[in-house]
């Protein structure tokens, strides 16, 4: 989930409805809001985002750092002033990355993604056992193929391989996928989502790789 944090509304509309046309949920705070929220969600809710992007607003230089109290999510700052003082206020507050409008979501998410990579030092895949996930969008591959999936379903299979080795409940890949605040989508359709993913890795490789406990969650992992 991409949260958006500006003080216009047009504004967090905007990047809302631009990031769900490409699959990925988000929502928008002004800063005041945003700044109890931060402080107070839970662990789970703040884990669920993927990235903050700061706009406008009187606070938004005060934001980066009340954010690296609770999250090591990429911090991307959106400008609309053409200035380097500007800029380097934005850098100067703790944010990642600047960028200037316009700006598409899609150039939003590869800097989000290379943020992430230099953070855990890691390439833009992970492999386990013979399937490799991409942490770009693409679809996985299983032994080198292209292993097409829908996109809740990869977003899915994303989710259990980043967090791979501990379990995840239903709850959290919902917020993943989803994002905290879609109160439009039943949290049990995540259980259909992951039945059609198991039986499709099933046909493919040949076994279940998903291990599901019921009041404790999923699962993936080979060793």
């Amino acid at each position: 989930m991409i949260v958006v944090v500006d003080e216009r509304e047009l504004v967090k509309d905007g990047y809302t409805s631009l990031f769900g046309r490409e699959g990925i949920p988000s929502t928008g705070f002004d800063p005041k809001d945003f700044g109890e929220w931060v402080n107070t969600a839970a662990d789970t809710d703040i884990a669920a985002v993927e990235a903050f992007l700061i706009g406008q607003g009187d606070r938004s230089l005060d934001l980066p750092r009340a954010i690296r109290d609770r999250s090591t999510a990429p911090v991307i700052a959106v400008s609309d002033q053409p200035s380097l003082e500007a800029t380097l206020a934005f850098f100067d507050s703790g944010v990642d990355d600047v960028v200037r409008k316009p700006v598409h979501p899609r150039e939003i998410l590869a800097r989000a993604a290379a943020i992430r990579r230099r953070i855990k030092a890691i390439s833009n895949y992970t492999d386990i056992g013979p399937v490799r996930v991409f942490s770009d969008g693409r679809d996985p591959e299983i032994n080198g193929d292209v292993f097409p999936l829908p996109r809740r379903e990869r977003r899915i299979l994303e989710y259990l391989v980043a967090n791979r080795g501990r379990r995840v409940s239903k709850s959290q890949i919902f917020n993943a996928i989803y994002g905290i605040f879609d109160e439009e989508v039943e949290e049990n359709v995540v259980e259909s989502h992951i039945s059609k993913l198991r039986k499709k890795l099933r046909k493919k490789l040949g076994f279940d790789p998903v291990d599901s406990k019921r009041f404790l969650g999923y699962c993936i992992d080979w060793s």
